[in-house]
């Protein structure tokens, strides 16, 4: 598997599982059991997906040693603060059923975030996180976080696809050494991403899908991706996508297809932030 290291020397896999949505237990950790069985070492769950009890069973009935798996989850809003901030860490590691997690990340921008991110510096100088990070912030979010705060994030993640690729925001996480992270790599099945004639007609090329494609342009990026899926033949699919590499044409064509808008949530909308800030999982 390929790694990329992050800011603070940690490896971390470029290729990952995610879990979002998938909120039925037995489904989900049927899912996390294919994909570390498949080979995937870097599992995606958050505490507003309510499934972490069921992604931390199928992590201890895998046979991958625990320190061969890259585990994120996320605070959610309603847990921000410094204490608030650490009960909810603690809530996450007895669900997981660990003992220390790899990532901890700020789900949303939103709320009190420079005592959560206090709280997450603690947490990594006390060696119960081995990388602390965002997700969802913009470039003038995180420079707000980097610059009153010691710890400069290690991962960003961050909506990110072939019609939304976020090419501004990469920049400015190379210049300040952040990992770029993907989250709904396939634009949850928008623009008729798996059927697409671009996407399609260059993995004809290599006898790939779009939906692999999709994802080595992402890997060719250096983007880490978490693709989502609860059928054992698309969880093999999608990690099937190091055996081949995408020539600069075939890049730039994809290149083309940025539309350079969010398909899902406006984080600089009023109404969003009200919306987000509002709602409440069982954390």
């Amino acid at each position: 598997m390929k790694t990329v290291q992050l800011n603070n020397g940690v490896e971390m896999p470029i290729l990952g599982f995610g879990t979002y949505q998938i909120d039925d237990f037995d489904v989900c950790e049927q899912s996390v059991s294919e994909a570390l069985d498949t080979g995937y070492r870097l599992i995606d769950t958050a505490a507003a997906y309510e499934n972490e009890e069921a992604v931390g069973d199928a992590i201890e009935k895998s046979d991958v040693p625990r320190e061969d798996v890259f585990v994120t989850t996320k605070l959610w809003i309603q847990d921000a603060g410094y204490e608030s901030t650490k009960d909810a860490f603690e809530r996450s590691l007895e669900r997981l059923g660990l003992d220390y997690l790899d990532l901890y990340l700020i789900h949303q921008p939103f709320g009190d975030v420079h005592s959560s991110w206090r709280a997450m510096e603690d947490l990594y100088d006390e060696g119960k996180i081995r990388a602390i990070g965002v997700s969802n912030f913009y470039p003038d979010r995180l420079m707000d976080l980097i610059v009153h705060n010691d710890v400069v994030p290690a991962v960003n993640q961050i909506e990110t696809h072939p019609f939304y690729q976020r090419t501004a925001d990469a920049d400015f996480l190379d210049e300040y050494d952040i990992q770029h992270e993907s989250w709904g790599p396939f634009a949850e099945g928008q623009n008729d991403i798996f059927e697409h004639d671009v996407l399609t007609s260059i993995g004809d090329q290599y006898g790939k899908t779009a939906a692999q494609v999709t994802l080595r342009w992402l890997i060719q990026r250096e983007i880490v991706a978490i693709p989502k899926s609860v059928h054992e033949e698309r969880i093999a699919e999608n990690f099937d996508v190091f055996d081949f590499e995408l020539s600069s044409e075939d890049m730039g064509a994809i290149s083309e297809l940025n539309e350079g808008e969010t398909f899902f949530i406006d984080h600089h909308d009023p109404e969003t932030v009200k919306q987000q800030s509002e709602t409440e999982f069982d954390t």
